[in-house]
């Protein structure tokens, strides 16, 4: 049966206007709008120019009334040199629709209204407070005022996409330079601009030779792995200093304009600036061309797969496979001393970046090209938009403007407190055989099952627009299964269905973001975290009932364990029988299965598969800070547990504390990255009351300067002084430099590391044995005892801490069962 048609729902979640091919939107506030749109399937660009009306969303037309004649109900046409307004339909508080001809003239005239009513000067429509006025940006007012949308039409490699890279002589721009620029053109070719002459003059030329490159390229996308973090940033103030025009953009005036973001370039500085204000962050944009940073695409794609070893471009692609063994690799440090002395061997490591940073954009960037096809907003803004409120909020002002209804505006909540989602620990310890059931979107299920909206929402938009794309994304996933693998369309309906998924999945988090969003609603939040619990704990009741050890669950599924003679056909047994009896929106999934787990903590946990590498969850087991050495052994020591060989384990720290007293740990390994949170006159204020290793390192080392945000690795040496290694990577947070043996002091603190090892390190093994066996395990190796306990019996253990019972399970309270015996390996 065809599903019947939903017009209405559909012009919300794609817009209404069939235009193709839009690849960029730029819109000033007096009312002229540039679209550029590529001919599908062509190379062939085209520039539209075309006006629209500035508009602004007010709750009252007080502040207004001193126009006069001027101020007009809207007519059938439109009315020059008037400012109109038609009213919105509903309780909402924002319900008058302003336009005029020109946006800073409509702003002006509100505020000077507003400036009169509250006797006092108001500067901005964002003073006036959420359920007093709303304004978008131009591009957003034109877009939701035309239902236009980018990319129809388009797949993603109709884009002509340009990658760039900088190399610099160090990370402040204000004494540093650019020496050279890696270039990846629409094509593929890759090549690098180079200075040909010293000083400014040499440096001033190179950029006049990207800016006219990228021209001749005419890209519609400029990408690469931190650009908003560094390239820009330091481009942008070595033009400036430099008196070069940075005519990027595809109309206008030379130069980079900048828009408000959560994360980028601190205002006032580049990278190496020493006087931004940390919480003033913006990104850069120009007409005409879109910015695109892979680091955001990284950052979305590791919060939901954690299994990254860091975000740097380096790290991330050789993990992705879009990197080779042969892949050139220079410590950031030492770029620019290695270009003067073999200059080839740069080349080939920055080509082989923006190569990389290509590779991570097809990779991972269909999720914000496709949202760029349903949300009124630039596709550059939505690659690194929350799901929240950076889409859903969008999608749902477009959906109440096109229908003519009152919007509400955001309220603080009435003091209920967020109940939370249901996370239940079993078990702890190591436990075999076993069994992940994946809950598809638990939330967002229940809200659609169960009707579950936000008060205000009195079109049911949320849930409308969730419905849609519940069946939208199943109808992608169906296509992208019979497209050919590797295809342009099987990569294109995958990116709907990612691009679906997170919308889907950021619903419930839209409706528990009290005072965040505009239909926010922490009642009905509670509500779908009520029913989540409950079914929660049917899953686990039921599946205890089949015989299972339960280890934990969460909204995303549960772990669990199985007798040893099970099959796999046994395991999906079970878990179909459990979701036969769920409601039928709510779809529980055999997910994997694996031969152990080490449960450590609610969501930080081990997992070792029948076949491949040792999977680590949670901050416990994967930290950026944590020090090289003490994750290499906890890595080895996690395979040996998990086998069941307690005296590997044994033999696993015995050899590396041995290596840290015989100093045949390198310096890198014992050292830790850290991000800078204090600029220099902050620490010094403080210095005498509280010193702070990474701080000392810096100024032990003879540097006064540095910046807020920069990441330095660094060290605990010999009698409590503060180590510091070199600066990591400018372009993208690379590790720092390793020294070769020669430079390599290691003037570690051995025993400081020895400890770390043991308290840090091995503590997170404690669930996993008996306490008698993790004292022997972990025994200083050079203080033997004449009564040390043999291992040769020594199994890893299990203990159960709860059971699914209770009133959390819709149940009696039982008595808790604690201390179960191990399962054996």
């Amino acid at each position: 049966m065809v599903p019947p048609p939903h017009p209405l729902e559909d012009e919300w979640l794609w817009g209404w206007d069939p235009t193709p091919g839009i690849v960029s939107v730029w819109a000033e506030p007096d009312g002229r709008a540039f679209v550029w749109k590529r001919q599908p399937g062509t190379h062939v660009r085209q520039r539209e120019d075309a006006r629209y009306r500035p508009w602004v969303l007010l709750s009252s037309l007080q502040d207004l009334e001193h126009l006069g004649d001027v101020l007009r109900p809207e007519g059938p046409a439109p009315t020059p040199g008037a400012v109109t307004y038609r009213e919105l339909e509903g309780p909402g508080a924002l319900r008058f629709l302003v336009s005029a001809d020109d946006g800073r003239a409509l702003a002006s005239a509100v505020l000077k209204g507003a400036s009169k009513r509250l006797d006092q000067r108001v500067g901005h429509l964002r003073d006036l407070g959420p359920a007093t006025a709303l304004v978008l940006p131009p591009e957003e007012q034109y877009l939701v005022a035309t239902g236009r949308t980018y990319f129809r039409d388009l797949v993603f490699d109709d884009l002509r996409r340009l990658q760039f890279d900088l190399e610099t002589t160090g990370l402040d721009p204000s004494r540093d330079r650019i020496f050279l620029v890696a270039l990846r053109d629409p094509e593929g070719r890759a090549e690098t601009l180079e200075v040909t002459a010293d000083g400014d003059a040499g440096e001033a030329d190179l950029l006049r030779r990207l800016v006219a490159r990228i021209r001749e390229a005419d890209p519609d996308v400029v990408e690469n792995h931190n650009l908003h973090g560094f390239d820009l940033p330091f481009l942008d103030q070595r033009a400036k200093r430099l008196n070069v025009p940075l005519a990027l953009g595809r109309a206008g005036l030379p130069g980079l304009r900048h828009r408000p973001s959560a994360r980028g370039a601190a205002l006032n500085r580049g990278p190496g600036g020493r006087d931004a204000d940390p919480m003033r962050r913006a990104r850069y944009t120009v007409p005409g061309r879109e910015f695109i940073d892979t680091l955001d695409a990284v950052r979305r794609y590791d919060f939901s797969a954690r299994d990254l070893p860091g975000h740097g471009l380096k790290a991330v692609a050789k993990h992705l496979g879009l990197s080779g063994p042969e892949r050139e690799l220079i410590p950031g440090a030492r770029i620019h001393d290695v270009f003067l002395k073999d200059p080839e061997r740069v080349r080939r490591y920055a080509r082989e970046d923006v190569t990389e940073a290509a590779g991570l954009a097809h990779l991972l960037g269909g999720a914000p090209f496709a949202l760029a096809r349903m949300a009124p907003r630039r596709y550059e803004r939505l690659a690194d938009a929350g799901p929240a409120t950076g889409v859903l909020d969008p999608l749902l002002v477009r959906a109440y403007v096109r229908s003519g209804a009152a919007l509400p505006g955001h309220e603080t909540g009435d003091g209920t407190s967020h109940s939370g989602a249901a996370l239940h620990l079993f078990a702890t310890g190591v436990a075999r055989h076993i069994v992940k059931a994946d809950v598809a979107s638990l939330y967002p299920s229940l809200m659609r099952h169960y009707r579950i909206g936000p008060r205000r929402d009195r079109l049911n938009a949320l849930l409308a627009l969730v419905d849609r794309l519940v069946d939208q994304r199943l109808d992608a996933k169906a296509k992208a299964k019979k497209a050919p693998p590797g295809s342009a369309e099987r990569h294109t309906q995958e990116a709907i269905s990612a691009a679906m998924k997170l919308l889907i999945n950021s619903a419930y988090g839209y409706l528990g973001a009290v005072g965040l969003t505009r239909f926010s609603d922490v009642h009905a939040a509670n509500e779908v975290t009520r029913r989540g619990r409950e079914l929660l704990g049917l899953m686990c009741r039921e599946l205890a009932d089949r015989g299972v050890t339960l280890l934990e669950a969460d909204t995303d599924g549960v772990y669990f364990a199985v007798p040893e003679s099970w099959t796999e056909v046994d395991e999906r047994r079970v878990v179909s029988e459990v979701a036969s009896l769920l409601p039928p929106r709510v779809k529980l999934e055999f997910e994997g299965r694996y031969a152990a787990m080490l449960s450590h903590e609610p969501k930080n946990y081990a997992l070792k598969p029948y076949d491949g590498p040792l999977l680590l969850r949670g901050v416990a087991f994967r930290s950026s800070r944590a020090e090289p050495y003490g994750e290499g052994f906890l890595r080895r020591a996690l395979q040996h547990l998990l086998a069941g060989d307690v005296r590997a384990v044994r033999d696993t720290y015995v050899d590396a504390v041995m290596a840290l007293r015989r100093r045949q740990v390198p310096t890198f390994e014992v050292s830790a990255q850290v991000r800078l949170t204090k600029s220099p006159s902050q620490y010094l204020a403080t210095r005498k009351q509280r010193r702070e290793l990474p701080y000392e390192a810096l100024l032990t080392n003879g540097r006064e300067h540095w910046s807020l945000g920069e990441r330095i690795r660094i060290y605990r040496a010999t009698g409590g002084r503060a180590g510091l290694l070199p600066e990591a990577d400018a372009d993208d947070g690379e590790p720092a430099a390793r020294p070769s043996p020669d430079d390599d002091a290691r003037d570690y603190d051995v025993e400081y590391y020895v400890r770390l090892l043991k308290d840090s390190f091995a503590a997170r093994l404690a669930r996993g044995l008996a306490p008698e066996d993790f004292a022997t395990v972990f025994a200083d190796p050079d203080q033997p005892s004449l009564f040390t306990p043999s291992l040769a019996d020594a199994r890893p253990v299990l203990n159960v801490v709860r059971a699914p019972r209770g009133p959390e399970f819709g149940e009696e309270q039982e008595p808790q069962v604690v201390g179960a015996p191990p399962i054996s390996p």
